[in-house]
């Protein structure tokens, strides 16, 4: 739009454009996160979990005892990771691989990172003999495996793995699923084993457990769910 200018022009100036700001540089504060690795020193105190593990290979028990160290301590980057482990037994036989077997462990949770590969290196190893069935009716290949179970629990305890099973209404599925056949298999005076489940039942290749039943004309294993017929 035409301005109209009515007095006289005693004076004027080209008008400049306005220079930009010069750019402020930001310093990004050096982090003190701590992340695991091999350097982190060792604290005076640690804090540890001990997992018995019972085995029909032998009548003494195992302890697994693995400690952790608590990162960052206090901030909202605190967190729990596996640092040492230790097995204890009075039973000698597996003395020596026992002992390699936890320092290996232990130098791998040192170096940080992803240690969960361990979980399934372990319970993939299997015994000449043909492994074992622990209480609860839950196959084992070998005592590696329990260790490697074990660990597994733990790492699921500090929240750097998942803890896999049943949601809620599936398990409330799989417990009615139970509840009915246990009330059939009373009426008709089936067997039992200790564990609560059929002595006929046959091994579920999902949950390693001593479960799986006819049911309704389906292979269903009454600890886990697992269903041939989906």
């Amino acid at each position: 739009m035409a301005i109209k200018i009515d007095n006289k022009i005693v004076g004027y100036s080209v008008a400049k454009e306005e220079e930009a700001p010069a750019p402020v540089e930001v310093k990004t504060p050096e982090s003190n996160i701590i992340h695991m690795h091999e350097k982190v020193a060792r604290p005076e105190m640690l804090f540890g979990s001990t997992y018995k593990i019972s085995t029909p290979l032998s009548e003494h028990a195992l302890y697994v005892t693995i400690n952790d160290i608590i990162l960052n301590h206090g901030t909202e980057h605190e967190v729990r990771r596996p640092y040492e482990v230790f097995i204890n037994s009075k039973n000698m036989d597996h003395f020596q691989w026992i002992v390699a077997l936890t320092r290996i462990i232990s130098a791998v949770f040192r170096k940080g990172g992803d240690v969960t590969f361990l979980v399934e290196e372990l319970k993939s190893v299997f015994e000449p003999s043909g492994g074992y069935f622990k209480k609860g009716g839950k196959f084992v290949p070998s005592l590696v495996a329990e260790i490697g179970e074990v660990v597994e629990k733990h790492l699921q305890n500090i929240g750097m793995l998942e803890k896999q099973g049943l949601d809620e209404h599936q398990q409330k599925l799989v417990d009615e699923k139970k509840a009915e056949y246990l009330e059939k298999a009373a009426e008709s005076g089936e067997a039992m084993n200790d564990e609560g489940f059929p002595k006929g039942a046959t091994l579920c290749k999902k949950c390693n457990t001593k479960a799986s039943i006819i049911m309704d004309g389906c292979l269903t294993c009454l600890n886990c769910g697992e269903s041939k017929c989906g």
